[in-house]
């Protein structure tokens, strides 16, 4: 093998895992420089692999792998620093961000700046008390982003005019905000204030947060289109209870 083709000590994390034959494992990684990259882990369902404590979701890793088929050879795996200890709603959330990787991202594709808002968004799941709705919300915004699917918030898309504060608006999909009468019978509406803070990242405010959550899942249906979320329906029962 070239050592053009195998990659060592990398920054990555797990995003999902499943078995493969008697032994085995096929591991879905999120790279730092390589974005997403599906690897074969031999042997690591053996009780005495290595391998098999460190390929555990949330946890910074170090890793080593090889080959020119879609599937490489996984070659090594070890702790970069501590561990995450995500629990609860913080848990099923660090879930739901992987499954979005999983769902949006294609194979071979860096995104080495979402990567980093990513390992944040880890660290900060994992605080004693982490304000989820806020680190979720800022996640998705950034990964729309980095699939070029930018969000336009600042002006009307029909009439160019800059969002007025007590004006309320919807958004079209692919393009951005448009006014609508409050009365109108329409599922997305959104205040110019909400509008604004969320332009500005400012997610302070409780209303603010809601609609923003209101206008990132329709986003997130829109661009993932027949794809359902398994953890969505998770997370909704975990907060309803």
């Amino acid at each position: 093998m070239s050592d053009q083709s195998r990659k060592t000590e990398e920054e990555a994390f797990v995003l999902h895992s499943y078995s493969y034959r008697e032994t085995s494992l096929i591991v879905e990684l999120f790279s730092k420089q390589f974005g997403r990259i599906g690897v074969v882990a031999k042997g690591a369902r053996r009780p005495n692999s290595l391998l098999r404590s460190a390929l555990q979701s949330f946890q910074p890793l170090y890793v080593s792998w090889g080959g020119r088929a879609e599937l490489k050879t996984l070659y090594g795996a070890e702790l970069r620093f501590g561990l995450a200890r995500l629990k609860g709603t913080a848990l099923m959330s660090g879930f739901y961000i992987n499954e979005l990787i999983l769902k949006l991202l294609i194979r071979d594709d860096p995104h080495e700046r979402l990567f980093e808002v990513y390992e944040g968004a880890i660290q900060a799941l994992s605080e004693k008390k982490p304000e989820v709705e806020k680190i979720l919300r800022r996640f998705e915004r950034v990964l729309l982003t980095e699939l070029g699917y930018g969000i336009t918030l600042t002006h009307d898309v029909k009439t160019q005019r800059e969002i007025q504060e007590n004006e309320v608006y919807t958004y079209i999909m692919g393009r951005g905000p448009a006014r609508i009468n409050p009365d109108e019978k329409i599922d997305l509406k959104l205040s110019g204030r909400a509008l604004m803070d969320i332009s500005n990242d400012n997610l302070d405010d409780p209303t603010t947060l809601s609609q923003c959550k209101l206008l990132m899942r329709s986003l997130m249906n829109h661009h993932l289109g027949n794809k359902s979320l398994h953890t969505r329906r998770l997370l909704i029962d975990l907060q309803s209870n």
